[in-house]
């Protein structure tokens, strides 16, 4: 893989997939979590080369001297580095989960290096959006045909009422599929360090009225594509998101959980690249 050096001399690992010597898509996994979850996007390497980052403390990236450096805003200095080996006056950047937070910051604090941004089912912690128990209840609601449906729905009303913590009886409800597939990525998609987890969202991570009043401003356009049944990033708060963007617009997946590009790839990429253009 190849690496390059953060601001703070942490060695930082990418994954470079796809074919040509197009500038290529800044894709920054969530969790924090291996980056190897997203794969190739469902084949999104295809139309577009990608620059797969792993977080620092993450995959093939090296564990950082200073913990405190895996807070959510001090992470966006690694993808402005990234963007700085890479040679790239402007990059095209798209987030997953989690890191939607960071690309969100990167893109209120570096507006002018941005060409466009795909936020897929964001996270919306960076801009103060809150998820009501009950949201997430109501999407789960659309699953209650399926035979998993009973136990993992009475692990997520205990969760969102603050009495359990079953989180693993609960993921059938990010997939748009529950099979052997869905089942062999959530198994290998767990976060493979509490402390970069802890760490995240550490006080001072986020500063959301900051963070709304610089997106404001933000003129590149936004994807924000999210899945029907995304448990974590509902349509509505995805709608929310993309409210305080100028050139924003929303697609939701239909039949598709938190990782929409293995629901449906060809309906994945065919949004996606076609935002997401030519380099």
């Amino acid at each position: 893989m190849p690496t390059y050096p953060a601001p703070d001399g942490t060695r930082l690992a990418y994954r470079d997939l796809g074919e040509g010597d197009g500038a290529p898509v800044v894709c920054v996994p969530g969790g924090p979590a291996d980056s190897r979850y997203l794969g190739d996007l469902g084949g999104l390497s295809g139309h577009r080369r990608l620059a797969v980052l792993d977080l620092r403390g993450t995959g093939g990236s090296a564990v950082p001297d200073d913990p405190a450096s895996y807070r959510c805003d001090r992470l966006v200095d690694d993808i402005e580095a990234l963007r700085v080996h890479l040679g790239l006056d402007r990059i095209d950047l798209l987030g997953h989960s989690a890191g939607a937070n960071i690309a969100t910051q990167y893109a209120a604090r570096h507006p002018h290096r941005l060409r466009r941004l795909a936020l897929i089912g964001p996270g919306t912690r960076a801009v103060g959006l809150d998820i009501a128990g009950e949201t997430r209840r109501q999407v789960a609601r659309l699953r209650e045909g399926e035979p998993w449906y009973p136990a993992a729905f009475a692990a997520l009303e205990a969760i969102t009422e603050g009495t359990g913590t079953d989180w693993d009886a609960i993921s059938p409800f990010f997939y748009g599929r529950w099979d052997a597939t869905a089942r062999q990525h959530h198994a290998d998609s767990r976060p493979a360090n509490p402390e970069a987890v802890a760490r995240f969202g550490a006080e001072g991570a986020f500063d959301p009225p900051a963070t709304r009043a610089a997106l404001a401003g933000v003129m590149a356009p936004v994807l924000l594509l999210t899945g029907e049944f995304d448990l974590n990033s509902p349509p509505g708060t995805a709608a929310g998101l993309a409210e305080l963007l100028p050139d924003a617009r929303l697609a939701v997946q239909p039949g598709a959980g938190h990782y929409p590009w293995l629901d449906d790839p060809d309906r994945f990429t065919a949004v996606a690249a076609d935002f997401l253009g030519r380099p």
